[in-house]
Formats: C-alpha cells, structure tokens, sequence
C-alpha cells in the first residue's frame, strides 16, 4: 500500500532543499563580509558586540541547552580571558600567545570547577557557578597589579594594520566574524558528531547513558570546560571591540542577562545562540530608549511572553510554524474528505 502522505522529491519542503540551503548560506556569507564596507561606524561596533556575545551564549548552551546542566558563572570566564587578553597585549606578548593563552587558562579554570560542580545536580551547581562571579569581581578589584583594581585595565591592540586599508571599526568586525565563524562551525561539528549524541543521552537519562558505557561525570566536565574555553574566546574578543575591562565585566547580573538572551534565542540550538547574542546587545538598547527606569521589567516581559509562546526559544519559530501549518492541511484534508464522497473514494482507489 503506497502512502498517499509521503511527499515526493519535488514537493519536499524548500527550505529542507540543499540547493536552498547552500544558497542561503552563500548569501548570508555576502552580506556579512560586505555589512562593515557600507555600514556606518556605530552599526559596525554593534554587529561586532553581537558576534561577542553570541559566542559568549554558544558558551553558555553547550553545558545548559546540550548538555542540561545548570551553570550561572558564565560570565566569569568571558571576565576571565578579558583580564588574560588585556595582561598579555600590555606585557607586549605576541597576540598569538595571548589568544591562545585566554582559551587556555579559561579552560583550565572551568575545568578545575567542573571536577567539584558536575558531580552536583540541581540547586547545588548552580550555587557553585553563581559564586563564580560573586567571588570574581572582589578578586579582580584585590589583585590591583594584574587587573588595575576598580579602575579596570585597557588594552589597545586591535587597530588596522597599514596594509589592510580598513578603519578600525571595519577591521575589528572581521576578527570577531572570522574567530566567530571558526567556534561556531567547530561547535556545530561537535554537538552533531558522536560527543554530542553522548551530551543528549547524558541530559536526557543519566542513567541509561551510564548503562551504555558513556560515563555522564566525564562528558559534564568535558561540556563544562570546553564552555569555559569558549567563554575565554569571547572575552578576548570582547577586548578587541571594548578594549577595556574592569571588575564590573564579571558582574553576576550579566551572567542572568546571557542566560536569559540564551533562552530567548533558543537553548540547544546554534542559530538559537546568535539570536540571543543580538537579543543581548541590541534589546537593552531599545529599552533605555523607551525608558530607561524600566529596562528591566521590559526585558522581564519579553523573557515571559518567549516562554509561554515560544518555549524553545525564537529559533524554534519556523519548526512551530510548520506545526500549525501541517495541523491546518491535515484539518482541511478531513475536511475536504468527510464532504466529499467522491474524493474519499478516488483517495481509496490511490490506496
């Protein structure tokens, strides 16, 4: 019996098409290497916060959206290779050495917590991540010779060279896009390789994942440091676009802004993680801009009305419009076959 359901090749869905895709891809591609060329100055500074940001969430949803663990000390290691970044371009450090060293040390540090936090659950690691920027900001203001204290340090490494021809602002959002561009890819092959249906069974059943030899300690600290190395990427791209840090980068309530642009953007998903990096740069914006004594409730509201409407995010948009899109055709279909008796039987005779 054929299924009259099964959709040929020439009715399957067009953007699930792999001409369409590459074709959008090569676009988006276009417009993002030729956005600096034609856009103004402040446009290019944002655009290039966005891409800061959004690797600072693709952080944060590697061990919470794949993973399923709770973690509010993101922003500590952002902080962390901020601090790392600033301290090796004033030591005169090749920039080399200075990026690598901010994913390193990063890494190293989330790893050392994830040793103590992934045998948690719950509540408790989510205490020993909130203590992460509780305890940072005091630290950074102590160790004044590192840090420069309450004052915060700078670090001006990231003009155009000569030979580029770009303005500052046009070279700094090709860094962040290039840098970008490499997490990004490198984290999609990750999360849809063998790791990353490991970090699925792991956040869905602890217990079947350890009953099929995948041991959910060991992937919980592998997620937590490789988010904490991810977050010493953008904090050496925040220094790029910033070119300062001081004690209030490690602030604890930036670590529930990136968990909520996260949420928005869609936890669990690598579009969900650029959405929640633009969420993170621009709403705050718009909203001083309506009024600046109600910022955060306006951010409240929409984190609210994203949860109810769309509880995987915004990322999750086109996948529920699909949904209701197919719920409406099957309802016309039932429709149609219920007052029709010729066309219930010439659909019999398909069959």
């Amino acid at each position: 019996m054929t299924d009259v359901r099964t959709p040929s090749p020439g009715q399957e869905p067009l953007l699930r098409r792999r001409w369409v895709r590459i074709a959008l891809i090569a676009v988006a591609a276009v417009a993002l290497l030729v956005a600096p060329l034609v856009l103004d100055v402040p446009v290019n500074q944002s655009l290039a916060r966005i891409g800061v940001f959004a690797v600072a969430v693709l952080g944060l949803n590697v061990i919470m959206g794949y993973t399923g663990q709770v973690s509010l000390g993101q922003i500590f290691f952002l902080g962390l290779g901020a601090y790392v970044t600033a301290y090796g371009v004033n030591a005169d450090w090749n920039i080399v050495v200075v990026f690598a060293l901010a994913v390193i040390i990063a890494g190293v540090a989330g790893y050392v917590v994830a040793l103590a936090a992934a045998r948690l659950g719950g509540l408790a690691i989510a205490m020993v991540t909130i203590a992460l920027p509780i305890i940072g900001v005091p630290l950074a203001k102590r160790l004044s010779d590192l840090t420069g204290g309450s004052q915060g340090t700078s670090a001006r490494f990231s003009s155009a060279p000569d030979w580029s021809g770009l303005a500052n602002d046009q070279w700094q959002y090709y860094v962040v896009l290039v840098i970008a561009a490499i997490v990004f890819l490198l984290v999609h092959n990750l999360v849809r390789g063998k790791f990353g249906r490991a970090l699925a069974i792991v956040k869905e059943n602890e217990a079947v994942a350890s009953s099929m030899g995948i041991s959910p300690y060991r992937y919980k600290v592998m997620a937590f440091t490789i988010a904490a190395m991810i977050g010493g990427v953008s904090g050496f791209l925040y220094m790029v676009v910033v070119q300062y840090t001081s004690p209030e980068t490690l602030a604890f309530h930036h670590s529930i802004s990136l968990l909520a642009s996260m949420v928005i953007g869609g936890a669990g998903s690598i579009v969900g993680s650029l959405i929640g990096g633009a969420y993170y740069v621009l709403v705050p914006n718009v909203t001083n801009e309506i009024d600046s004594t109600l910022t955060a409730l306006i951010q409240g509201v929409i984190l609210l009305v994203v949860l109810f409407v769309l509880p995987g995010g915004i990322a999750s948009l086109p996948r529920v419009l699909r949904r209701l899109l197919r719920k409406r055709s099957d309802a016309g279909d039932r429709s149609t076959g219920s007052a029709s008796p010729a066309g219930a039987a010439k659909a019999g005779e398909k069959q």
